[in-house]
């Protein structure tokens, strides 16, 4: 029972206490090996002020599950071995932060420290409640990151350009940034050049920034690793060290960024030899005393290097006051009174060179009387063109004295007041002494030339003793504030009462005298003035205001309080009133809170009702201005600012606000309480087939409040890159909103089943699966609470891991047979192709089945037949093709599984390699058919022969002499023919001797083709010649006899046939089969008329037997002859005239006979033929 009685108590005391939570740095973190890494761990909701202790462990990947002890804050004995001697040499050690926060230092990271680090903090308490370790992994990365640059030592010329180049480059697999820097190092100081940031943004350092604006520093890159950096116009400022800095930066979990890595190259020595360009500036000019009238000049003479070559700009001030400017361009810009002086021709400014510029006056005046000099400004154009100031020298001042005809005035300005505050009075008194006193005027005027050289008339008295007061002072001077007196004749007092701290400046007293001349006109000889100095401090000089706060930031229903400072403490006379101003959330316009007037009242603005209630203020009186602000929610969050405001009564008893200052802004921060809210974080794989459901689940397994209310969002990602899209929300009232998931509408919202089974447990439930659905799904959890004003607010939100769901289509299951198979058959035959489909993954889907073919020299296949899933035919891959295939094709479906294609007609050109090609469909739950798969057949060789070609040509070779204009006949015998139904192209073709050299030339004589279509020789001395003695004729079938008539020696040769036999295949087109040639008949032509003469003439035993034998055997002779002519004119009549050669006695005459010749012999006499 007391058991019982004490562990309620400490329930009870358990409930009333802070959960103790222990946190380390949001992991994972990555760093690189060799540099010195932290980690932070603090723990909080523990109670008491005990400082807390901790330890770190560490859990290998090797042995995830072993705990290995590093470091204690308390225990000395705590590491292991394998990290006692690291811990004692300082490699490994604690940083305390704060009594509840500690950080771990690693100075040398090692590959080995990688793994899953464990802070643990022993309890301090009575009782256990709460987590007392976090854990949080540790990535170590080897340090790929490289810079380099080649170390040199470089002597440049000022006004020179200087480039370096920095090579850095890294083989990080993580996503990591580059950050590189220039460096210029003059001593120890390493003044930054420019620098390209992590971001891709080029920032200078302070020290080249204008130089960086004006285009004279620039950082290029190059290439994939190459920095570039360029100096342009170098200046002595740059010698030094060059060196480049590389830094790889990466991004932790909690989205900061973190340098991993830093890389120094060796550094480039530049050396500078500076150029002089300093220049000095004189004004020369002929004197210094002037009589009112006459010419004064001044010359400006500047001294320096290459004067042409740069730009110069002068200005000309006399009195302080600039009155000319001559720019670069030469052009001179006048101002004031000399402008019109100037356009009266009565001064001028010009260059008359390079280096001298005038100022020259005509008629003097002697208001010309002062300090005149030039200031000559050198200038500097840029890469851009724009120019900017680089050096302004002045020259020495020289005193112009312009005399009056005579005046021996003196003036001497005095005051006792030269140093007064704010309201005070001011009294100069100008004296005036002069010889002479008769016939003379005085005229006087004041004047205040304040800090800007800008003077303003105060008032003046004329010479008839009239006052005017200048336009600045007409108001103070009307209500008595400015007064001038003259107290005696040669003094004048000048009182200004209340002075402001625009008073301040110098006073001068300007005398006049005036005589009259000959004429009666009054005429000025002279101005004298004289000078005080007055200084009017403002009250506000020392006036500040600051604000402070110590609660920054609070949390809900607490209070903070702010304070304003203002300083110095002011006397009564000057009243200080205090508003405190608000802006809310830090943007947008203020508003006033609370006021403390000058009269000591305070008045409460009308914009925030709401701090009335819960506002208190309090002053002090040490101006110090309290605000304190109870029960804080997001409507006082914001910033504040305190403005504080002198107040003084002014001439005509009003009070006037004289100053007012705005403290530093205090931003006052109002937050909620910490979010404890935790969701699962598994990661889950689940893999459905199609038309499945798929169950979601999303749990919640802490939450900050029992009193909390959560929305739950589903959202969907086809991919990891992919933008995720809302596929439903269930508000924190239980409403459900549909997303515009995948943009399926109402049909999506159908699939959707959302519920609560328990607290907690939020499930989805995605109806009738398709494909599409896959993805990467998770959950994002809202928790909402309560604020102090009654407001709902979103706490915090947590995202669950993702569950990758993957719908599948069903498992593609079609088989087709792979038989391969060669077939041979003649032309006409019938082909027969069989796509066999042994297997299908499902008895609903639909098929779609194409026959190709391959074809032998042809890059591509060839579609002949298809047949799509909604059984359509589609015959060949082209119009023209679909029409020579249609009435040749024939599709059978024999069977289930049995798809037949039969190709009649076989022709040569069918010849090729047959498969099929089988897609199978379903239809998926969207009613959309889809390819599930596909598949095709082995190859079918197909050989589709011609017929034998069995054609024979007569090859007989015969030797034909013809005589001149007599007739020959050539004949071409096909002896045997393929086929009977079989056509001839014949071809008459002859060889020809032509010119000196015995030169062979082939004549195509005749053509026919197949068509019987004729085409005669193209040659005019030959083939064309014999057109019109040709004639034709087909006594048979395959015999062809081309007659040549009135033949003559030209148509000597050797002639052949060339037949070409055609037939018909399946597709009624003809081709050619083979061919085949004759034998050659030689023809030889004479002539009948030079056949004696010849003989004789060319035999010496018959020429000398005929004309030199003795006369007494002539008649024998003669009788001999004659009868020999007789026997051969009758041998000639039965050979029908076709040797054409008279018979002769002739001793071993030569014979020409061919067996198989249809003609008679052919009897030649030859050289020595006679006895």
């Amino acid at each position: 029972m007391n058991n019982l009685l004490v562990h309620l108590i400490v329930l009870a005391l358990g409930v009333c206490t802070a959960q103790r939570l222990v946190q380390v740095q949001e992991s994972p973190l990555v760093r690189a090996e060799g540099y010195h890494i932290t980690i932070l761990c603090n723990v909080s909701g523990y109670s008491g002020s005990t400082q807390q202790n901790f330890e770190w462990s560490i859990y290998l990947p090797s042995a995830p599950e072993r705990q290995i002890q590093i470091i204690s804050t308390n225990d000395p004995t705590f590491p292991y071995a394998v990290y006692g001697n690291r811990v004692q040499n300082k490699e490994i050690y604690i940083e305390r932060v704060d009594r509840d926060s500690v950080l771990l230092h690693i100075t040398n990271l090692q590959p080995e420290d990688a793994g899953q680090y464990e802070c643990h903090t022993p309890n301090t308490e009575s009782a256990y409640w709460g987590s007392y370790s976090a854990k949080g992994n540790l990535i170590v990365i080897p340090d790929t990151l490289s810079a380099t640059s080649v170390p040199q030592t470089l002597s440049k010329v000022e006004g020179d350009s200087l480039e370096l180049l920095c090579e850095v480059s890294k083989q990080t697999l993580q996503h990591t940034h580059l950050a590189v820097s220039w460096y210029l190092q003059k001593g120890d100081q390493n003044l930054k050049v420019i620098s390209l940031t992590r971001d891709f943004i080029l920032r200078p350092g302070e020290a080249y920034r204008q130089r960086q604006a004006s285009g004279n520093v620039r950082l290029d890159k190059t290439g994939g690793t190459l920095y570039k950096l360029t100096i342009y116009k170098l200046q002595p400022f740059d010698k030094g060290e060059f060196f480049c800095e590389a830094r790889e930066w990466i991004q932790d979990a909690d989205k900061s960024w973190y340098t991993i890595a830093t890389k120094r190259t060796d550094k480039t020595i530049v050396n500078i030899k500076g150029v002089d360009r300093d220049f000095s500036v004189q004004l020369e000019n002929d004197g210094r005393f002037f009589t009112a009238g006459d010419t004064m000049e001044l010359k400006c003479v500047i001294d320096a290097q290459n004067v042409q070559d740069r730009y110069f700009s002068v200005l000309w001030i006399f009195n302080g006051t600039q009155i000319a400017n001559i720019g670069r361009n030469a052009v001179p810009t006048v101002n004031g009174n000399y402008a019109s002086r100037d356009q009266m021709g009565r001064v001028r400014f010009a260059k008359e060179s390079d280096t001298t510029y005038l100022l020259k006056i005509y008629h003097v005046r002697l208001e010309d009387s002062g300090k005149y000099h030039c200031r000559v400004t050198e200038s500097e154009k840029t890469v851009t063109g724009d120019f900017i100031s680089r050096e302004t020298t002045k020259s020495g001042k020289i005193l112009i004295n312009v005399q009056p005809v005579k005046s021996d005035l003196s003036v001497v300005v005095t005051s006792n007041t030269t140093r007064v505050l704010e309201g005070d009075l001011l009294e100069f008194v100008c004296n005036v002494r002069s010889a002479k006193r008769n016939r003379r005027q005085l005229t006087v005027v004041w004047q205040l030339i304040n800090k800007q050289k800008q003077t303003t008339d105060i008032i003046s008295l004329d010479r008839d003793g009239t006052q005017l007061l200048g336009t600045l002072y007409r108001v103070r001077g009307a209500s008595g504030e400015v007064r001038l007196a003259r107290v005696r004749p040669e003094s004048f007092t000048l009182v200004v009462h209340n002075a402001m701290v625009s008073d301040d400046g110098e006073y001068v007293c300007t005398v006049a005298e005036w005589v009259m001349n000959t004429d009666g006109d009054w005429q000025r000889i002279g101005k004298h003035s004289d000078h005080a100095v007055a200084t009017v401090t403002p009250l506000e000089s020392s006036f500040s205001v600051t604000a402070i706060t110590r609660t920054p930031s609070v949390v809900y229903d607490h209070t903070f309080e702010l304070q304003c400072f203002i300083r110095p403490v002011f006397p009564s006379r000057v009243p200080v009133s205090v508003t405190w101003k608000f802006q809310p959330g830090g943007s947008g316009p203020s508003y006033e809170l609370v006021t403390f007037t000058h009269d000591a009242t305070i008045a409460w603005g009308d914009e925030m009702a709401n701090f009335k209630t819960k506002t208190l203020i309090t002053k002090s009186a040490s101006n110090i201005v309290r605000l304190s602000v109870s029960k804080a929610s997001d409507l006082e969050a914001g910033r504040y600012q305190c403005v504080a405001e002198l107040w003084h009564r002014n001439h005509m008893d009003q009070w006037i606000k004289k100053a007012s200052k705005s403290s530093n802004p205090l931003e006052v921060k109002v937050k909620p309480p910490d979010c404890k809210l935790k969701v699962d974080k598994m990661r889950r794989n689940l893999v459905v087939t199609e038309k499945s459901d798929v169950h979601l689940n999303c749990s919640i397994r802490n939450q900050t409040s029992p009193d909390a209310q959560f929305a739950v969002l589903w959202y969907m990602q086809k991919s990891p890159d992919k933008s995720n899209k809302l596929i439903l929300k269930s508000r924190r009232d239980s409403v459900v909103e549909h997303g515009n998931w995948l943009g399926r509408g109402e049909k999506s919202k159908e699939r959707l089943q959302f519920d609560k089974p328990s607290t907690g447990l939020y499930t989805l439930v995605l109806q009738n699966a398709n494909v599409d659905d896959s993805g990467w799904y998770y959950c994002q959890v809202e928790e909402w609470l309560l604020n102090p004003n009654d407001v709902w607010y979103k706490l915090g939100e947590k995202t669950s891991e993702s569950t990758v769901v993957t719908v599948q289509h069903p498992e593609n299951n079609l088989q087709i047979l792979k038989t391969e198979q060669n077939i041979s058959m003649p032309e006409d035959s019938w082909i027969q192709l069989d796509c066999n489909i042994s297997n299908r993954t499902s008895l609903d889907s639909q098929l779609s089945v194409t026959w190709y073919v391959w074809r032998m020299l042809e890059p591509e296949r060839q579609r002949i037949f298809r047949l799509n899933r909604n059984s359509v035919f589609e015959y060949g891959g082209s119009a023209d093709n679909a029409v020579r295939l249609k009435d040749r094709l024939q599709f059978e479906r024999s069977s289930t599984g049995l798809y037949s294609l039969g190709l009649q007609r076989a022709t040569t050109g069918d010849s090729g390699g047959y498969y099929c090609h089988v897609e199978e469909w379903l239809l998926d739950p969207q009613n959309i058919w889809y390819k599930v798969g596909e598949d095709q057949s082995g190859m079918t060789a197909v050989t589709v022969q011609q017929p034998e070609f069995k054609m024979q040509v007569d090859k007989t070779e015969l030797n034909i002499t013809v005589s001149n204009k007599g007739n020959f006949q050539l004949n071409c015998n096909v002896t045997f023919r393929t086929r009977g139904d079989s056509r001839f192209a014949v071809s008459w073709l002859a060889w020809k001797s032509k010119g000196a050299v015995d030169r062979m030339v082939k004549e195509t004589i005749l053509k026919i083709d197949q068509n019987s279509v004729f085409e005669y020789g193209s040659s005019r001395s030959g083939a064309e010649g014999m057109k019109d003695r040709l004639k034709l004729e087909r006594p048979s079938s395959g015999l062809y006899s081309l007659t040549v008539r009135n033949a003559d020696t030209s148509d000597s040769g050797s002639y052949y046939c060339h037949v070409e036999e055609w037939i018909q295949n399946a597709n009624n087109a003809w081709y050619k089969l083979g061919e085949g040639e004759s034998g050659l008949l030689i023809i030889t032509i004479q002539n009948a008329g030079s056949s004696l003469q010849e003989a004789i003439c060319s035999n010496d035993a018959l020429f000398y037997f005929i004309f030199f034998y003795p006369f007494p055997i002539f008649g024998i002779l003669l009788i001999a002859i004659l009868l020999t002519r007789y026997k051969t004119m009758n041998a000639q009549k039965k050979s029908d005239g076709k040797n054409g050669v008279p018979l002769l006695w002739i001793k071993e005459p030569a014979v020409t006979y061919s067996p198989t010749s249809l003609e008679p012999p052919d009897f030649r006499i030859g050289p020595g033929g006679l006895a």
